[in-house]
């Protein structure tokens, strides 16, 4: 099967998902506008950037002013207290302003692949999920640039447990869901899921992002709910009844969203990338399960991981 035939062309927003705040910059007026402005920088510059060293900012600032194709690293980690956590998902969106385009891969969490970083594990090979588990963002972004031979030119972190305030900040959120269940294993509250649209409280969406045995596609199914509680987030959260919920939304970003870019960055690939969003693809990389010593990982064949390579190094060229 062809590469371009293995594509699925989406109208999705999935763009957004780094520029998540900036949505909530385009709502306000007067007032509105210079006091959501205001903070969002403050949020941004103060609470949310961190720099890692395994990107280059002067590399990827030269790229940027020149408005080349730019790769950011999307982590979706399950982060307690006390606790650094996993990526629970990892995603690879790829954007090219000159020719309108933008690439979304996913990289299964079980995926199995050498662990690349500052740490012991460090050349042990282990399921991709864990490189952050092991050495934080640093390790995570070098893993996944050696997984796939391209470097990386921003990464946007979020906490998976900050959803449920998110949700709640921007007054619930509703999403298309497309299998019936009840929860009985993440929060064991009996929450109803029903097909068709339903309507979700911050507790209730923890409980259909973090379904996993009961649906047929596993990984993969969960994947693709986690994207529709953060596009039902972005949807509500632009909306204009949602514009006196700016302070509360800034807060929850400001305690759950880390990345290396400033406010600047963020304002210069709004105003100069937006034109990759006019065409959008997505893809899930494919493996075969298998258990190693006792522990499932997902085998991903060569011929797979070079497909990949390929795609994100044609937009690039």
């Amino acid at each position: 099967m062809s590469r371009s035939s293995r594509l699925k062309m989406k109208k999705g927003k999935w763009w957004k998902i780094p520029l998540l705040l900036l949505a909530f910059l385009l709502i306000g007026g007067g007032v509105y506008a210079y006091t959501i402005y205001s903070g969002a920088k403050n949020t941004v510059d103060k609470k949310m950037q961190e720099q890692v060293t395994a990107i280059d900012t002067e590399v990827t600032t030269k790229k940027m002013k020149e408005k080349e194709p730019l790769n950011i690293l999307l982590m979706g980690v399950d982060e307690r207290s006390g606790d650094r956590g996993r990526s629970d998902a990892l995603m690879v969106l790829s954007v090219d302003p000159e020719n309108n385009r933008s690439q979304l891969i996913s990289i299964p969490r079980d995926t199995r692949t050498e662990m690349i970083g500052d740490d012991p594990q460090a050349g042990n090979m282990d399921k991709i999920n864990h490189a952050y588990a092991f050495g934080g963002t640093d390790m995570a972004v070098n893993t996944v640039e050696n997984f796939l031979d391209f470097e990386l030119d921003y990464y946007v972190k979020m906490n998976m447990e900050g959803l449920s305030e998110m949700v709640d900040a921007v007054g619930g959120i509703t999403v298309d869901n497309e299998l019936s269940w009840t929860d009985t294993g993440y929060y064991e509250k009996g929450y109803e899921y029903e097909k068709g649209n339903i309507e979700m409280s911050g507790e209730k969406t923890m409980g259909y992002v973090r379904m996993r045995y009961q649906d047929p596609n596993g990984d993969f199914g969960r994947n693709e709910r986690q994207r529709k509680v953060i596009q039902g987030i972005i949807d509500k959260g632009a909306s204009v009844g949602s514009v006196n919920k700016i302070g509360d939304i800034m807060d929850v970003l400001g305690d759950n969203v880390t990345t290396n870019m400033d406010f600047s960055t963020m304002q210069n690939m709004l105003m100069n990338y937006r034109s990759a969003r006019e065409n959008m693809t997505t893809y899930q990389m494919t493996g075969s399960g298998t258990k190693i010593d006792g522990i499932y990982y997902l085998q991903v064949p060569d011929e797979e991981v070079e497909n990949v390579q390929e795609m994100v190094k044609e937009y690039s060229s």
